[in-house]
């Protein structure tokens, strides 16, 4: 039985040169678990706001062609029926939040259609994501992973057939992206849900999924079963979605006539039955420690609590002592709400330590004004289009010199702008432009006043692939900018490939320092942080315990004794 019917659908948004969408037809059987993969533009959202009716009814535009949900057309029936049909968590999820507390919140949907029983769905629905025990919790008590479930909830106690989850683990660290995926999959084989999900990360396709729908230019190129559409490795990278690192490197081997298995895999465990241990080049060797350069931030027994409207004051620091030196490039890294951002926020000011000191260059931060710090240290935040305040890019970069009265300001722009490759894009409004290019303009702004130390918190969140590759090389070109670079983040691939230094924090405290080979190397260490390498070293470390691989190449050329082309 198809729970979703598309045919011939054709969108073009308002303004547009061309659809978006062009002559789709698809199907949908009741019960599948489907991931909605494809680049940038391809068509992925708009696809799913088709379903519950969100276009055309709300989003004008021009469209055409026939798209039943549950037996009802989606164009002509209510939103507020299709809410009962088709439920949908959106990328940003926190405007989804709405109400104090968690069960207020997730009963909100239910007493809004005035149904006698909306506390009661809103327990089932909580109970559903592994929430029950939390219902009379404010919600800003609670963590990034379950405020994603407490919207999942608000729209899981309409008791819709169709979930769509756009992007549902693109902030979250491993182990809260494991449990959302895990009630994802709960809901589909026990509740018999069916779930959508537009996802960039493939290993977790791998291993939830059971279909996979390739979107390119507006039309779908393909649904296949899930094993067989990550075999097409050229066709995916193509679009700029990158099969699992396991897959990738079989592949490559195939190619390069070493491996001659009939399917690729594209899981660890099934990468221990395609590939062995031979003999390759020598074990790696661990990188030699980088001179200690001089302090620039010290915390000294800083403790940071927060106030809470119920309860006991959320401590995040207690005696938390860590030395930043000069030339440091540092990965913060660390489960969500282990006090990333809020070791970056006491950096720049904006929170002051309930106990101990934070010392910039040798001065107390209580005692150094906002503009001695904006010179010395600048922070770009998460959400890139919190650094926009001006109506184009140019504006923006160059405001923060012109306030200041920086001599050579317009020289400054024109040379930020050509090197973040933006020169194009001046005009535009950041709020408007694509993820990758908004995330160029924010760091721009962010080196704006060539600060000694920049802060980058989740650079690479909510970003696909490609693009995440696009910032990896821009941040790897700033290490000839800036001399200190701190990266808040839950992108472990980041941290191999960029990071000298890696910070574990966790339960208001540092679990460890030191370099990356050091920090993943520990299992136990990752495990008590809720930390997860990149899926190569797992495989690598699956083969041989001492294995030392953040990259394909490094494990082709680690077991292999070659080095692929990437």
């Amino acid at each position: 039985m198809n729970v979703v019917e598309i045919e011939h659908l054709c969108y073009t948004y308002p303004g547009a040169d061309k659809p978006t969408l062009q002559d789709v037809d698809l199907t949908i059987e009741k019960g599948d678990f489907l991931a909605i993969v494809g680049n940038n533009g391809c068509g992925k959202s708009t696809l799913c706001k088709t379903l519950n009716g969100l276009i055309p009814q709300f989003i004008t535009g021009e469209f055409s062609g026939r798209v039943r949900v549950c037996g009802l057309d989606a164009a002509g029936t209510d939103v507020g029926a299709l809410a009962r049909k088709v439920g949908y968590v959106y990328q940003d999820f926190e405007n989804q939040i709405i109400r104090p507390t968690v069960l207020d919140d997730a009963s909100y949907a239910c007493l809004n259609y005035a149904l006698p029983d909306y506390l009661d769905r809103g327990r089932q629905a909580l109970a559903q994501c592994g929430l029950q025990g939390r219902e009379a919790d404010f919600i800003w008590q609670l963590s990034g992973g379950q405020t994603h479930l407490l919207a999942l909830a608000g729209v899981l106690s309409l008791q819709p057939e169709v979930l769509i989850l756009d992007e549902p683990i693109a902030q979250l660290d491993p182990q809260h992206a494991d449990r959302i995926y895990g009630v994802l999959r709960t809901l589909n084989e026990q509740y018999g849900k069916t779930i959508l999900v537009i996802e960039h990360h493939t290993e977790y396709i791998a291993d939830y999924c059971k279909h996979v729908l390739l979107l390119k230019d507006g039309g779908v190129r393909w649904k296949l079963p899930t094993d067989d559409a990550l075999q097409r490795v050229e066709e995916l990278q193509g679009c700029n979605i990158f099969p699992p690192q396991v897959t990738i490197a079989a592949h490559r081997l195939r190619q390069a006539g070493e491996l001659d298995a009939p399917r690729l895999p594209a899981t660890v465990e099934e990468g221990r039955r395609v590939f062995a241990r031979r003999p390759g080049a020598p074990a790696r060797t661990p990188a030699p420690a980088l001179p200690a350069g001089e302090p620039v931030v010290q915390f000294r027994d800083v403790a940071v609590s927060y106030r809470s409207v119920k309860g006991d004051p959320h401590t995040v620091y207690d005696g938390l002592d860590l030395t930043i030196r000069k030339g440091d490039k540092i990965a913060l890294i660390g489960s969500n709400g282990a006090g990333k951002s809020t070791l970056m926020k006491m950096m720049v000011g904006l929170l002051k330590p309930d106990r101990g000191e934070v010392v910039l260059n040798g001065r107390d931060l209580r005692r150094a004004g906002p503009e001695t710090l904006a010179r010395q240290v600048s922070m770009v935040y998460q959400n890139p289009e919190d650094m926009f305040i001006k109506d184009s890019i140019e504006a923006d970069i160059a405001y923060a010199m012109e306030v200041r009265g920086v001599p050579d300001a317009r020289r400054r722009t024109e040379a930020l702008l050509d090197r973040f490759r933006l020169t194009d894009l001046r005009g535009r409004d950041g709020r408007l432009l694509s993820g990758g290019q908004m995330r160029r303009a924010s760091l721009a702004i962010g080196i704006a006043l060539d600060p000694g130390i920049l802060l980058l918190d989740e650079p690479t969140a909510n970003l696909d692939i490609a693009t995440r590759k696009e910032i990896m090389r821009t941040l790897e070109q700033m290490k000839e900018i800036t001399e200190t670079v701190v990266i808040a983040t839950h992108d472990m691939q980041l941290v191999c490939e960029w990071a000298e230094r890696v910070v574990v924090l966790s339960g208001g405290r540092v679990l460890a320092d030191g370099p990356r080979d050091r920090i993943f190397a520990d299992r136990a260490l990752l495990d008590a942080a809720g930390i997860r390498p990149p899926e190569i070293f797992t495989m690598g470390r699956a083969l041989d315990p001492q294995a030392v691989c953040y990259t394909v190449d490094e494990f082709l050329h680690e077991f292999t004794g070659r080095k692929a082309e990437g």
